[in-house]
This record gives C-alpha cells, structure tokens and sequence, in this order.
C-alpha cells in the first residue's frame, strides 16, 4: 500500500516549532517512500479559529516548501460524516447515550479521588435501556474493559496500555459536536492514511483510537510518536527559550531551508552529518534515525545554521529573499546586478536577512554620518590631492569592476607615495561612514560609479570645511 501521511493543525494559534516538525517529518516520510502527504485543518473549535491562523499555517508550510499533495480538508465540512459513525456506533451496540450531568461527573470524580481510585467514567449509563427525551445526553464509546492494547510504535517500540484503566470516551458531546479522538479516527481512516507520526503527547489518545478502528471495522495505521522538543533547561519548549512561530521566524530574516535543516535535525540523525540539501534529507530520512529522548532547541545553533546558508546560497536567490527588508527600510531595491554584487559582499558577515538588511543600508542611502573618530583620523587634508585625482579617474572611466578598480587606486598611491592602507580607510569613510565595511573594492562596485563620485564629492567637501574651521580656530 503506498504511504501516506498527514499533518493536521488546528487554526487556534499560530504555526510554531513543534507543529512544524511534525509538518516535516510527515512530509519527509511521505516523500522518502514516494507516497502523499495530506494536509487536514482541524477547525471544529468555532470559537477559537481564525482565518488569520489558518492564513499563517498554510503560508508558513510554503514558505519552508512543505508541499502538500492533497488538501486542505477542512474538518467543519465534514460532520455529517461523524454523525454517520456515531449512529453506526449505537445501531452496532458500540455506543450509548449519557445522561450524566457535568456536575454529577465532577461530584464522582471528586470521590474517587477522595478514595485514592482513578478518577475515570464510572460506566453508569453504559446499560441504560431508557432514553429521556427531554433530558441532554452525550454519546460515549464502549471501551473493552479487559484485557491489553498494545501500540506498536514505530520509534518507541511496543508500549502496553491495560484496557481497564481506559474509561469510555465521549464521541459526540451534548450539542451535537463530535469529539477530537473520534473525528481523527474517521478522517484517517477515510483518507487512507497508513502512517500516524505525531508527537509523544498523543501517545495516551492511542490506544482509545485503536478500539475505535477495530469498532468502525477499518484498518489500524502505523503509529510513530515524536519525543517533545525541550528548552535547554530540559522543560516543555516555550517562547521564553526563543523559540517562535515559523512567520516570526521568516520576520527575522531566517533562511527557509536552514530552519528545515535545523528542525529536521532535532530528533532526527544520519551519522555526524549536520548540513543537508532538501534532496539528501528525502533520501536519507528514516524513522529508524529519530531518537527516543526529547530534542533540545538550541536557538545559537539555529542562528548558526542560517549564517551557513546566507553565505554559501545563491547570491541571486538571497538577493530576491532581501528585498522586503529593504523595503522594510525605506529602500527600493530590484533584484538586479547590483543587489547581487551587495549580497555577496555582505554574504560572509550576515547571519540573517534582517542583519544584511541592515548591513547593506550605506549602499543605498547618502545621507549617513561619518564616524567621529574615523573622520578625524582618515579624512584628512592630506588625502584630498588623492581624492580629487581618484574623481578624475571615475569620471573618465566606462569600466566599474572589482579588478579595475582596484588597479586604478593601487597605481593612484604608488604614483602619491601613499600608503595603501592609509588611502583605503580614508576612501572607506567617504564611502560609508564607517571605518569596517566588506572590501572597499567590492563596496565600490555595489555603491556604482555616480553614487562613488557624489560621495567623493562630499569628502572632499567635508575636508575643506575642516580646514577652514581650523584655520578660524
């Protein structure tokens, strides 16, 4: 049977780690076996959903290039489905209607506890013949009350659960809404699905859906339970261990594919391998590689992996992903040779998008300040007969390049008797303001001839008014 597998969020919050890992586990299982992976949107929670969630979960999945092959289905409209099973359920004697009100429940489960007893469905409704008419009633499950369940789970082995301790499930509440396990069970099985993988979490809810298959008379998938992702300080991941939504994470100028390297790494390895193309993971992933103890998020790590990818990606493809913050800035950028030539200047020092974006700002805008203390100690009157004769060169010259450029200026200070670096940070500081910047010859080349030329300009201006200003003094 081909494989298929799902990922199923409910549109109550935002797409965050933990569900993305899940997202691309399932993905990656399905694509390693060449199977399909359907994306479902758990939406019967009314009151909680939004079309804002639901927007955000489907443009994080594409934004990472988690492709779904069928979908999204949409549980809302699919309960008439569920109530066909639940009155399937009653007509086969696997159901029953409760009439136990929710303080009745609250009041038994207070005494068992109270005796130190589990605190489960006392079964009290399960034999009633008589159905009220004008009183609410939920509908529960029948739960074998004997023997074991056992889940064979792919990544933690064979896990008992006595059938004793399982109480009988509610299916469809008092208001005619049917319940989570109830309706994960009948969408699995309508969609085909053969591989359950989801977190640890629902490990509990397992052995209650088995019964459920078996009493529907359809097929048990294969079951995998993914270990939680932890803060580094071994608790349940939460926004105060910098984890975030996957929108946020694209906010801050994260590489798609690093967060897809990295999340695929947590829980998840092929020998001491830690970087891989979106080909080898396909290839390589296995449940076999996931581990049993919980993944530790590690945000350094992230940060890390995203540097990796900013300075060894397509310098083309990052310059098209670098043009919103830009925008964000105040800068219109078009995705042309320039902004390449910026990109690879800034590639090995950026380690987001948010970063380069702000790195880059001094090629794009005139209007910087100079250094105070580079300004003093660089642009001085001495440099100005270097200045004026690197104006003249520009001026006069069609080619722009890295290599022409850096001829020209060697040549210039050869000629001068000046020294390289003293020439170079000088010209650094009329260029940008700062006396750290990428290579002053690639700076050039990403600035442009006319925009070199006005900043020259300016230098020089900047010299004279410094001298008459100490003349006065």
């Amino acid at each position: 049977m081909p494989v298929r597998t799902r990922f199923a969020p409910s549109p109550t919050g935002y797409l965050h780690i933990g569900g993305v890992r899940t997202a691309l586990f399932n993905w990656l299982f399905a694509r390693h076996h060449r199977g399909s992976f359907i994306l479902r949107i758990e939406d019967t929670d009314v009151a909680r959903s939004s079309q804002e969630y639901l927007t955000a979960i489907l443009d994080g999945l594409k934004w990472l290039g988690v492709e779904w092959d069928e979908g999204p289905y949409f549980q809302s409209q699919r309960v008439q489905l569920y109530r066909e099973h639940v009155d399937q359920l009653l007509a086969d004697g696997k159901a029953y209607r409760c009439y136990c009100t929710p303080e009745e429940l609250e009041g038994r489960r207070q005494q068992a506890l109270a005796a130190g007893a589990k605190p489960k469905y006392d079964g009290r409704c399960r034999e009633r013949t008589d159905q009220p008419a004008d009183l609410p009633s939920t509908i529960r499950f029948k739960t074998p009350q004997e023997g074991v369940t056992i889940v064979g789970d792919l990544i933690k082995g064979k896990v008992s659960f006595a059938n004793e301790e399982l109480d009988d499930l509610i299916i469809m509440r008092s208001d005619g809404t049917p319940t989570y396990n109830f309706v994960v069970v009948v969408d699995d099985a309508l969609m085909g699905i053969t591989h359950v993988i989801r977190g640890d979490d629902h490990l509990n809810n397992t052995p209650r859906q088995i019964h459920l298959y078996e009493a529907l008379g359809y097929p048990v998938p294969a079951f995998a339970h993914l270990p939680l992702i932890m803060g580094e300080d071994r608790t349940r991941l939460s926004k105060r261990h910098g984890a975030a939504s996957v929108t946020a994470y694209q906010e801050m100028g994260y590489m798609p594919h690093a967060l897809v390297n990295y999340l695929a790494r947590l829980g998840w390895s092929h020998g001491d391998q830690e970087v891989f193309s979106r080909e080898e993971l396909i290839e390589k992933f296995s449940l076999e590689g996931t581990g049993r103890s919980a993944g530790i998020f590690n945000p350094d790590k992230l940060l890390w992996l995203n540097a990796h990818y900013i300075k060894e990606g397509d310098p083309q493809e990052i310059a098209q992903q670098l043009i919103p913050f830009l925008h964000q800035r105040g800068i219109k950028a078009e995705p042309n040779g320039r902004l390449v030539k910026v990109v690879q200047s800034l590639q090995p020092r950026a380690k987001t998008l948010v970063e380069m974006a702000e790195m880059a700002e001094f090629y794009f805008k005139d209007d910087f300040s100079y250094d105070e203390k580079g300004s003093r100690k660089f642009l001085r009157p001495e440099l100005s007969t270097f200045l004026s004769s690197l104006l003249e060169e520009f001026r006069g010259s069609k080619k722009f390049d890295e290599a022409d450029l850096e001829r020209r200026f060697r040549r210039l200070t050869e000629q001068q008797g000046l020294k390289l670096n003293q020439a170079a940070q000088g010209v650094r500081v009329a260029l940008t303001g700062k006396t750290v910047s990428p290579g002053l010859f690639e700076v050039m080349e990403g600035i442009g001839r006319e925009r070199v030329i006005k900043r020259l300009e300016r230098a020089l201006g900047y010299i004279g008014s410094q001298r008459e200003g100490e003349a006065v003094r």
